[in-house]
């Protein structure tokens, strides 16, 4: 259950939004921005309608939650963190005639700002604030499309070793032994990222690992070498791989 009793200051903890703000007004609009704030603890996550609809919406102060949204029981899965913008809990989509399921997952514990009307009538002494707020979403739409990308490739290791990179671009930690990932993603997440049934991920996994390529650690996932380059060079091992697969019995199908 999300608790909402407090007040933040979403400038004062996002410095790239700050930033938008003119020098002279920047302390006056750290210290005037308020947003009321909830608190999510870890888990499912069933969100009771918030009034933002004439507002902006949810800003992610802190955490990571998983967006998922499901037609005949197969879901896809978004991954949200500090930064994002959320404007529809319930994710109805009135211009669509299929049944949709809409569920969260807290993965750590988050705090979000309402930037509801309130926070819009403040915002109008700082119009650059407001551009700023908007690539938010366009960003996310990005990160959404590059995502669309990732799962058109044809087998499912690629499309692991992709998405996994994709995240260290923004969550990864650099370490002696390579790039730490820090999200305690199950494979049932990782099977929604990448549009796969879960034993296919589980046995593409275990084939990355043997190639060296990405483990398991304690703090997430770990992943070693280089990124992945152009998809002819990521993929110049193609066929040897295939027949190595197919030769074992043990061809991925994509799910």
């Amino acid at each position: 259950m999300a608790r909402g009793s407090s007040v933040c200051y979403p400038l004062q903890e996002d410095a790239e939004l700050a930033e938008a703000v003119d020098a002279d007004q920047g302390s006056a609009a750290a210290g005037t921005l308020a947003a009321r704030e909830l608190e999510i603890p870890p888990g499912a996550w069933a969100p009771t309608p918030i009034p933002i609809d004439t507002g902006i919406g949810l800003l992610v102060l802190e955490g990571v939650l998983v967006h998922r949204i499901g037609i005949e029981q197969r879901f896809s899965a978004e991954l949200l963190g500090e930064g994002d913008l959320l404007r529809s809990l319930r994710g109805e989509f009135p211009s669509s005639p299929l049944h949709t399921s809409v569920s969260w997952l807290v993965l750590e514990p988050t705090r979000l700002a309402v930037l509801d009307e309130r926070f819009v009538r403040q915002l109008a002494a700082f119009p650059r604030l407001a551009g700023r707020l908007f690539t938010r979403s366009v960003l996310r739409t990005r990160q959404l499309a590059v995502n669309m990308a990732i799962v058109h490739q044809a087998r499912v290791d690629v499309r692991l070793h992709l998405v996994l990179w994709h995240l260290a671009g923004r969550w990864g930690r650099v370490r002696a032994d390579g790039i730490v990932v820090p999200l305690r993603l199950t494979h049932s997440i990782l099977a929604e990222l990448v549009a796969a049934r879960r034993p296919t991920v589980t046995s593409a996994l275990s084939e990355l690992g043997r190639e060296g390529l990405v483990r398991s650690v304690p703090e997430g996932w770990l992943l070693s070498g280089e990124p992945p380059g152009e998809l002819n060079g990521a993929l110049s091992d193609d066929r040897a791989r295939a027949a190595r697969a197919s030769a074992g019995g043990a061809a991925r199908a994509d799910a």
